[in-house]
């Protein structure tokens, strides 16, 4: 009998975990592969500020290098330098973070266990491939393959490989965007250190493999070293994260960004206020401080990730062409507003300046559409 059983050690089980444990609550983690952090799918791209909310310090092992810009291409060859220096945006190892995640929910008294998968729940009673359990509460944190075998609209083939290649420069994440190529979404290099990165693409429909090898094929000599192929899910939050005793988080609440399909911040956050939220119904058993996980979740991420779903909309309507003419409406104003204002984890604004919908609204319109004025704060 635990308070609280979790399926799922990512970040956000984890963190949900630690929250539980840290308020004197037993809680089981089940993570079914072999170990903590596998496989990794993340980019691993995090703000410090971002890490220091989620109560993470990077460790020696977990911090692999700082992003000081970040290079967007255009379909005609065009591109402009964001720098990023001001937003303080780093790379980690997931597999080492969730590990440090781990050690924390551990060291306040949480349980972990590998290779258990969860098979079904029934009232209080989970059943698992290592046996049946019973608790007050379940939290399904098994990620974006709950969504995806739900919903298949909502994902988007992904191929992500680590390779090490001298084009890859240590400080410098770069953004490729074609509508042709990798329609709806972008490739992308992301980088570990000098010489080695993580290089993805994803889009609606796309041939992951084939497109990958044909974008490594063009950027240069390279040697792949790690192969990961996983969907994504692009379609936003879930309607309802509470089913009665059941708490969905994480990708499997559809808590990643849209735009990105990044998630260490908003999951880990998620993991956090579940963690907090379920731990005071343990004490009160008010169903509505169970409920109120999904408030906080929602007050905090909500608005951004509404704006973020319909910039994916328009994104994915455009053709090369007008991606090609968006380029013409970045001024050098344009990026250094971007560079030294905007926030890395609440990136709406970034893409408003960069669409060039405000003081250009006319020119945006023609080229876009009256859904963007949606996006433009009030």
């Amino acid at each position: 009998m635990y308070d609280v059983i979790i399926a799922g050690g990512s970040i956000s089980g984890l963190l949900t975990a630690r929250e539980i444990a840290k308020n004197g609550h037993s809680v089981l983690v089940l993570e079914e592969g072999f170990e903590v952090g596998s496989p990794e799918h993340c980019g691993g791209l995090v703000s410090k500020s971002a890490l220091s909310d989620l109560g993470i310090e990077p460790s020696v092992k977990s911090f692999e290098c700082k992003i000081n810009s970040a290079k967007i291409f255009f379909p005609n060859d065009n591109h402009f330098n964001l720098d990023s220096r001001n937003q303080e945006i780093i790379v980690v190892n997931r597999r080492e973070l969730d590990k440090q995640a781990a050690r924390q929910a551990k060291d306040n008294g949480a349980e972990i266990i590998v290779k258990a998968s969860f098979k079904n729940k029934t009232l209080n009673k989970i059943e698992t491939t290592i046996g049946e359990f019973d608790c007050k509460v379940f939290v399904d944190c098994r990620g974006a393959s709950v969504l995806v075998n739900k919903n298949k609209d909502g994902t988007y083939p992904t191929a992500q490989y680590e390779v090490y290649a001298d084009w890859i420069k240590k400080d410098q994440v770069e953004v490729y965007l074609d509508q042709e190529k990798f329609p709806g979404f972008f490739a992308w290099i992301i980088p570990s250190g000098d010489g080695v990165g993580k290089v993805g693409v994803s889009g609606n429909l796309v041939s992951s493999i084939s497109t990958i090898n044909e974008f490594l094929e063009n950027k240069g000599n390279f040697s792949v070293i790690r192969k990961i192929y996983a969907p994504i899910w692009i379609k936003g939050p879930i309607k309802q994260f509470v089913h009665g005793n059941t708490v969905i988080v994480g990708d499997a609440a559809g808590q990643a960004k849209p735009t990105t399909a990044g998630g260490i911040y908003s999951c880990g956050m998620a993991g956090i206020f579940a963690g907090q939220s379920i731990s005071k119904y343990l004490k009160t058993n008010d169903e509505s401080d169970l409920r109120n996980y999904e408030t906080l979740w929602r007050n905090k991420f909500g608005k951004e990730f509404e704006k973020q779903i319909l910039a994916r909309k328009i994104l994915s309507r455009i053709d090369n062409s007008t991606v090609n003419k968006i380029f013409d409406l970045i001024t050098p104003e344009i990026i250094e507003d971007i560079s030294k204002k905007d926030d890395f984890d609440f990136h709406t604004n970034s893409i408003i300046k960069l669409l060039g919908l405000k003081g250009t609204l006319g020119t945006a319109q023609a080229l876009i559409g009256n859904e963007i004025k949606k996006l433009i704060p009030s």
